[in-house]
């Protein structure tokens, strides 16, 4: 049977990767991070069940790493396919990790002695890492990364690396896979909250994106789970979510609904209300959609928990005697209202992995307007593309929730198991 290549080792590419080696097929998992994950790693809890994220998915983490039918490429990228369905030949370059992945153990010495602290990309700008780091604690594989950008060369990790796996020089380099199908899981980008500058990110303090919150809430992230305010670290006693920033957005060329908004901000609205019952939560918004199953649902026990719901978008915010001031039109009443939030969250839409028209171009694909690709055909087979053997799967196609990307992640794979069958 043939191998089966998978590019993006978030929650969609992990399912698929284990489907398939179930079926006895060797996949190879191609991720540019250091570890597998994707976002769903950076998640707290999952609507509707409020479930911890992680519970969810470092089983199937650990799942990949020991399956012997999946051999794990992080630090990796593809730069080049060529070929057709059945004997596809696909490059990889791995780049450099300065860290020798056999030696590693993941024990962390070299981590607690470096002296250097930078920003901590998986934290969304609120924590902090060493020049060598985790990403976060739970990373598969269990293996650490430095970062010459930010090494001083200070000597500290060589020396007390007892294994001798930190490598003062390393370089890229490029390996042929031969593979039967591709399956293409890139996943997705938030939206940089800081092109809708009437709200203020980045200018004040205690204006946030709903990413760099999931890393407040979490019990693992830099603030131990506990909900603050940036300016001065006090519990915020009104918090307030803007929805729709980066979605429905026709000038900015992002006319579609990124599908998770309105979910992940009940979830992390109701997460406040329980933790801490004495702060006001208000939800602005266009519309609510609450699609799922179970859904609607969630939305009442939102709003049973004393989450208000006003239908009303601010046009700026707006500083005034140390205080952001919101001033909405109340579109189910008419009546124009001036909020005061001591921390206001914008719920930031997806869009395509950054890189998503490059990998296109590389398979012979095409991406839509929008920037996702292209399906050959929604109605009948939403994962195939127009090229045989190439499927596509979970929010590199459309913004989409967890239980859907899995959903498509398995439908890919086994299109992509009849392809490598077939090889035999």
């Amino acid at each position: 049977m043939g191998d089966v290549v998978i590019i993006g080792g978030g929650v969609t590419g992990i399912q698929a990767a284990l489907d398939l080696a179930g079926h006895g097929i060797m996949v190879h998992l191609i991720e540019r991070e250091p570890s597998i994950g994707g976002h769903m790693a950076q998640l707290d809890k999952t609507f509707p069940t409020n479930d911890c994220s992680m519970c969810i998915l470092s089983p199937k983490m650990l799942d990949v790493s020991r399956n012997p039918n999946i051999r794990i490429h992080t630090c990796s990228e593809v730069i080049g396919i060529e070929g057709e369905k059945g004997h596809f030949r696909v490059t990889i370059r791995k780049n450099p990790r300065y860290i020798d992945e056999e030696l590693c153990n993941g024990c962390g010495d070299c981590i607690r002695i470096c002296p250097v602290e930078v920003y901590n990309r998986f934290d969304a700008g609120i924590g902090i890492r060493k020049a060598i780091y985790k990403p976060h604690p739970q990373v598969v594989p269990d293996i650490v990364i430095k970062d010459p950008e930010h090494c001083i060369e200070c000597g500290l990790c060589y020396d007390i690396c007892g294994r001798e796996a930190v490598q003062k020089e390393d370089r890229a380099s490029e390996s042929v896979i031969e593979a039967a199908s591709i399956i293409i899981a890139s996943g997705y980008e938030v939206f940089e909250a800081a092109k809708k500058d009437q709200f203020g990110y980045l200018r004040y303090p205690d204006v946030i994106t709903s990413l760099e919150f999931e890393r407040m809430m979490n019990a693992s992230g830099p603030t131990s789970g506990s909900v603050r305010r940036l300016s001065d670290g006090k519990i915020p006693r009104h918090v307030v979510f803007i929805q729709c920033v980066g979605s429905r957005d026709v000038p900015l060329g992002r006319p579609y609904c990124s599908g998770v908004c309105c979910m992940y901000a009940i979830k992390n609205a109701m997460l406040i209300r329980e933790k801490y019952p004495d702060t006001e939560v208000t939800i602005l918004y266009m519309d609510i959609r609450a699609y799922g199953k179970g859904y609607e649902e969630y939305f009442e026990r939102a709003k049973s928990l004393g989450v208000r719901f006003l239908r009303g978008m601010p046009a700026e915010i707006i500083e005034g005697g140390g205080e952001m001031i919101l001033r909405i039109e109340n579109t189910e009443t008419g009546k124009m209202e001036e909020i005061r939030p001591e921390l206001v969250v914008l719920s930031v839409g997806i869009g395509p992995a950054r890189d998503s028209a490059e990998v296109a171009a590389r398979c012979g694909i095409p991406v839509e307007t929008t920037g996702f690709f292209t399906s050959l055909d929604d109605k009948i087979n939403c994962v195939a593309t127009i090229r045989p053997g190439i499927y596509i799967a979970g929010t590199s196609v459309s913004p989409k929730d967890i239980p859907d990307c899995v959903a498509q992640g398995q439908a890919a794979a086994m299109r992509a198991f009849l392809d490598a069958v077939k090889d035999c």
